[in-house]
């Protein structure tokens, strides 16, 4: 009942009595035959009775072994693999996930309608579930990801370019309905559009990218994504990692949807091969990005009371978002320190917004070092060492 589309309350309307004008009014398309014939586990058997000194290792009934003895060939590798069910209304498509987990939210699905095929690819735990398929009939680019967490199920709303009802949803592609490693299912990209890019230090901007109206992809705090250019014939990839437009994002009303815009603080390295390439994007420009990757657990900070972070130039990046998650998410903190390398004063990525959040959340401490400052300055200098290390940490304990 918990995985029924329309709930529970529906499917208890029929209970102990004849369904079928129900099921006519609501899923009079649906091929109820082949469904039911899948939900067909055996046929009723009496097992025979043995002395309580017989042994044997398989017996079979009705060609099924008694449940003690069914193994699970995920079992011990990963999860329980996923299945999935669609319906139709006159005007939508609903593709319905199944994930049998209960820590799936909208993180956790990447889904791509590209021409007539429709990819969704769901992440549990360190193995993806894919749904591959040409779709039988064309759907309008936009569309919707649901996810009911306590249940783990994911709804898929696609809107019909044609009222007509369809026969099936489509046919399968490349690894439909198949469970692999994550680090076997390779990199998928879609192109991205270049909305902005503006002046964050003299030589890092703040690059904001839209994805296609034809993809919902929200990447997970502390994990990555690739860019790919095409530059002198030769495809070049390089892993970066989205940040929010500001500090304050989550206090503020965002100007644009959050679920459609990536941000990304890349430093322009003038005699490199791919940054000069980036910066030298119009807007309007396209630039291909993959999905997320990484193997960092936002989770394993749950429990948290100090969290100690360590930065240098660029390396703050994926600074950003966990510094966000956990002063907003993490009750049980404490405090948070960041120590932030740089070279000089000028190097300092979002110096003043990394102030008013130390002055504005008293958990929040901040110290800037630098390897090359001026003789004005009067902070830390120096490059990384055990005994810078070794103070900030003690120093933190005690407080």
């Amino acid at each position: 009942m918990e995985y029924h589309p329309g709930g529970e309350e529906e499917l208890m309307s029929a209970a102990g009595s004849d369904g079928t004008d129900l099921f006519d009014q609501v899923h009079r398309w649906v091929n109820y035959e082949s469904m039911l014939k899948e939900c067909l586990v055996g046929r009723m058997a009496v097992k025979p009775a043995f002395p309580k000194d017989y042994h044997e290792e398989k017996r079979l009934l009705n060609g099924m072994l008694p449940k003690s003895q069914v193994t699970d060939p995920l079992a011990k590798e990963g999860p329980s693999s996923p299945s999935y069910d669609w319906f139709q209304t006159d005007a939508l498509v609903t593709i319905v996930i199944y994930t049998k987990q209960k820590d799936i939210n909208l993180d956790s699905v990447i889904a791509d309608h590209r021409d007539d095929s429709f990819r969704a690819e769901t992440v549990i735990k360190d193995y993806s579930y894919l749904i591959h398929i040409a779709l039988s009939h064309e759907i309008q680019e936009d569309f919707s990801v649901r996810v009911v967490e306590n249940v783990g199920k994911i709804e898929i709303v696609l809107k019909k370019k044609e009222n007509t009802s369809w026969k099936c949803l489509g046919h399968p592609l490349e690894n439909h309905n198949s469970l692999i490693p994550k680090k076997d299912t390779g990199l998928y990209y879609r192109k991205c559009q270049l909305i902005s890019k503006e002046d964050v230090t003299h030589d890092t901007k703040l690059f904001c990218l839209m994805l296609p109206p034809s993809t919902h992809l929200q990447v997970p705090t502390g994990l990555h994504v690739y860019f790919k250019l095409t530059i002198t014939g030769t495809e070049i990839v390089k892993p970066y990692t989205p940040v929010s437009d500001s500090l304050f994002s989550e206090f503020k009303e965002p100007v644009l949807p959050n679920n459609k815009y990536i941000y990304f603080l890349i430093k322009i390295y003038p005699a490199g091969l791919f940054t000069p390439e980036l910066d030298h994007l119009q807007i309007g420009d396209y630039v291909s990005v993959s999905n997320p990757e990484g193997n960092f657990k936002i989770s394993q900070f749950r429990e948290l009371e100090d969290l100690f972070l360590l930065a240098a130039g660029t390396g703050f990046t994926p600074m950003v978002k966990v510094l966000s998650y956990a002063l907003t998410n993490i009750p049980s903190l404490r405090k948070v320190k960041l120590m932030f390398f740089n070279k000089t004063e000028d190097d300092i990525i979002w110096r003043s917004q990394l102030e008013k959040l130390a002055f504005k959340d008293k958990r929040f401490d901040l110290e800037f070092v630098l390897s090359a400052p001026t003789s004005e300055w009067n902070d830390k200098r120096g490059n990384i060492s055990p005994a810078l290390l070794s103070e900030f940490l003690e120093r933190s304990l005690d407080t």
